[in-house]
């Protein structure tokens, strides 16, 4: 007879050693196992145990908005390092993160390492292979030419990716870093710890996590919502068997995701009517969408990140388009609609929500037709900075898999405002500029290189940059204006509130008119075969 794997959440706290490696599965608050980081959490504050953890979380576990998850440890003396794909964010005028000033306060290394590389590492890990050869990440922070993932002073102190050769080719090495703990979440465990995730919007590398501990010898904790009997789950529904599960916590208030008990459409239980989907409000927003979206081919399959980009997918419901491209984001949906603020890195309606690591496989291969991403910084080179802002480094989350993303896609459109801070409207069919930005993101040299323009350039990606004043194409002579939005003065608004030179193309042109008024657009696409 099986021995009973159901445990109290503060007992199995009491099961983790100190100096452990730990890894967590989550995706902010989707996924995130939070009853179980609170019990280790008060176990440390009541015992002083467990001490000197070493964090693993391909993609940041708890929020801003009432799901602590990594918070709940991040005290001097329980976390001594950590390694995250990215970190808990929100705006600049909220109290950050406790990780977020231990990690500015040089309190312990602190590593933003590409959420693909870390759930690879991960697989290396559960292999016994000695660790991760890749180009994701060279050229960029990633590459121990510049920062080496490093977050702070400790970190760079103590390197964890170094540039090798091999193969007549140089490579960045990743070594495995083996977990001695898994902390999953899932939707429903059986009594012989089987995990099925009916009530999910994605699988966050939970099978990879449990596989890198239970292979070496290592502990894995399933937080789930509810318990069924043995042998009642349908084998097709499991993605984590039992043999790799030692402890199941039962916590049945888990939310589905940020502010989110739960919602049938996130998890592919329902389908939403299309008309249950806004469209975006008519503003400037709007417009930079609407032209990003004048890239998109009939047939593609393209990548969303957060910001403005986010609503193309509604633009498309709107034109009467959806279904002519299939959007795929890297918590693992493919198709449908992905969501808005607090769902965001969920869908509706998806045709299929694939594990999360898989999906970066896809991404890393450049298997996909585009992706649709933001900028906080361009410089001359068409390098980009997403992933630090010195100022308020909790406003960004870090790098996420914008990095596994953007190292082989074929083609990239980045949106943004061309400053920060300006007054901005649409009067008349044309672009006015109330007030201008008092910060300039077309900058000399970014704060740090999440993506490579250069490198880009030598690997012939299309990259294009569409701000609400004019679009800039990267070129071989540099970066190039090719449109400009009526209402906008070249040379007042953009060539003038950008730090370096721009080139201005010979044939450049007036956006089209129709992006500037309230109505559908008409918007066509071209096929994409």
């Amino acid at each position: 007879m099986a021995r009973n794997k159901v445990m109290d959440a503060g007992d199995a706290a009491k099961l983790i050693r100190d100096g452990a490696v730990v890894t967590v599965s989550s995706s902010s608050a989707l996924g995130c196992p939070d009853a179980m980081l609170a019990a280790v959490g008060a176990r440390f504050d009541r015992e002083g145990h467990p001490r000197n953890l070493t964090m693993l979380h391909p993609i940041a576990a708890g929020d801003m908005w009432g799901v602590k998850g990594i918070d709940h440890i991040a005290k001097e003396g329980c976390v001594a390092r950590i390694l995250g794909g990215s970190y808990p964010s929100g705006p600049s005028s909220a109290e950050p993160p406790a990780i977020w000033k231990m990690v500015t306060g040089d309190a312990i290394p602190a590593y933003n390492v590409p959420s693909g590389i870390l759930f690879d590492m991960h697989r290396e890990a559960a292999a016994k292979r000695p660790g991760v050869l890749t180009k994701v990440g060279m050229e960029t922070f990633v590459d121990p030419r510049l920062d080496g993932c490093a977050m702070n002073a400790k970190a760079k102190a103590r390197p964890i990716v170094s540039l090798v050769r091999f193969a007549d080719d140089d490579w960045l090495f990743f070594p495995a870093i083996v977990p001695d703990v898994a902390i999953i979440r899932a939707t429903t465990a059986d009594e012989n710890g089987n995990l099925s995730y009916e009530h999910e919007g994605g699988i966050l590398g939970p099978l990879d996590q449990a596989l890198a501990a239970r292979n070496n010898g290592g502990l894995v904790i399933a937080q789930v919502k509810r318990l069924a009997a043995a042998g009642s789950l349908r084998p097709h529904d499991v993605v984590v068997p039992g043999i790799l599960v030692d402890v199941i916590v039962v916590a049945p208030d888990q939310k589905q995701t940020t502010n989110t008990p739960y919602e049938p459409a996130i998890s592919g239980e329902i389908f939403r009517p299309l008309s249950s989907f806004a469209a975006p409000k008519f503003d400037v927003s709007k417009v930079i969408a609407r032209r990003v979206a004048q890239e998109l081919r009939d047939g593609d399959a393209v990548n969303i990140g957060f910001g403005i980009s986010a609503n193309v997918p509604r633009i498309l419901i709107e034109e009467g388009l959806h279904g002519a491209v299939t959007w795929v984001i890297e918590q693992g949906a493919v198709g449908g609609v992905p969501l808005l603020d607090f769902q965001f890195g969920c869908a509706s309606n998806a045709e299929a929500i694939v594990p999360s690591p898989y999906q970066f496989t896809y991404f890393q291969g450049g298997g996909f037709d585009m992706s649709l991403l933001s900028f906080l910084q361009i410089d001359r080179n068409g390098s980009v900075n997403v992933s630090k802002l010195g100022l308020r480094p909790h406003v960004t989350a870090g790098a996420g898999g914008f990095v596994d993303i953007t190292a082989r896609a074929k083609k990239i459109v980045f949106s943004g405002f061309f400053t920060a801070g300006a007054g901005l409207a649409i009067e008349g069919g044309a672009l006015k500029i109330v007030k201008e930005g008092k910060i300039k993101k077309l900058v000399d040299a970014v704060e740090q290189v999440t993506f490579s323009g250069p490198r880009a350039l030598r690997q012939g990606q299309e990259i294009l940059y569409v701000t609400e004043r004019c679009v800039m194409r990267l070129e071989n002579e540099g970066l190039t204006v090719v449109e400009i939005a009526p209402g906008a003065d070249l040379e007042r608004d953009v060539l003038a509130q950008a730090e370096f030179p721009l080139r201005v193309s010979g044939a450049l042109k007036t956006s089209d008119a129709c992006l500037y008024h309230p109505e559908p657009i008409g918007l066509g696409l071209r096929s994409a075969r």
